[in-house]
């Protein structure tokens, strides 16, 4: 009797193309692992891009930890116009003129998002109250009290400033909406914005550097994907996963 070969395990790094969501990764690699035991580590938006990280086999056990870790991203914002979503997806809701701000009125009112807060999550959000997600009460135009969450902003630094877009990155807790980040700044500076684009470079100790793309993956043997799963305990050091329930 031939015994079959251990399942995968491990953490696999890979940047999520736009117009995907990180359930359709997830379907993806299940195609091309050919297992269903695979997850991820962190949602990103369908519009965002950039790392997600993926958990194989066993490795998902260790989905709490990983998910509480820092994120960084670097991304834009328009000013001038907020949306529904916050974010380059949703339908203008208004349109203000962008007055001309120096390059120093843009960093103070970005230094005033540093450190500790409470963030209001958006409408569009998979949010759950009641049961309910938040963003099929948007679509039926609903707004629901949401409770603010607590976050906090280590890093918000401005790359470039052109009328009327920011060029930022930032690093932040779990948790933070960056699009909410956007509209609020918009609304700080009193002429509206939102996201535009948005990339996530890190997570924790890991890197985009590292992660490959789903084409890449796709045209790799599955031994060589298997080579490139990290170890979940090199990657959250003295954690051990929680016992399995009998």
């Amino acid at each position: 009797m031939l015994l079959r070969p251990p399942e995968p395990e491990g953490i696999l790094l890979v940047d999520k193309p736009p117009d995907h969501t990180s359930h359709d990764v997830v379907a993806r690699l299940r195609g091309i692992l050919k297992m269903r035991r695979v997850g991820h580590a962190g949602t990103l938006d369908p519009m965002a891009t950039g790392l997600l990280v993926i958990l194989v086999g066993k490795a998902t056990a260790f989905s709490q930890y990983l998910m509480g870790a820092d994120k960084e991203y670097a991304g834009s914002i328009e000013l001038g116009k907020t949306t529904n979503t916050q974010d380059a997806e949703g339908e203008v809701t208004e349109t203000r003129p962008v007055p001309a701000f120096s390059e120093r009125q843009i960093l103070d009112a970005m230094a005033s998002f540093l450190g500790d807060q409470y963030q209001t999550p958006p409408m569009f959000s998979a949010v759950k109250i009641k049961g309910v997600p938040l963003y099929k009460s948007a679509r039926k135009g609903e707004e629901v009290a949401r409770e603010p969450r607590f976050i906090r902003v280590h890093r918000f630094s401005l790359e470039r400033w052109e009328t009327p877009e920011i060029t930022f990155t930032v690093r932040c807790t779990k948790g933070t909406y960056v699009r909410t980040l956007a509209n609020d700044l918009g609304e700080k500076l009193g002429c509206g914005a939102h996201l535009k684009s948005l990339r996530r470079t890190a997570s924790g100790s890991l890197s985009v550097a590292d992660a490959l793309t789903l084409d890449a993956l796709q045209k790799l043997p599955l031994p060589e994907i298997t080579r490139r799963l990290l170890p979940a305990r090199q990657v959250v050091p003295g954690f051990a996963p929680p016992p399995r329930t009998p």
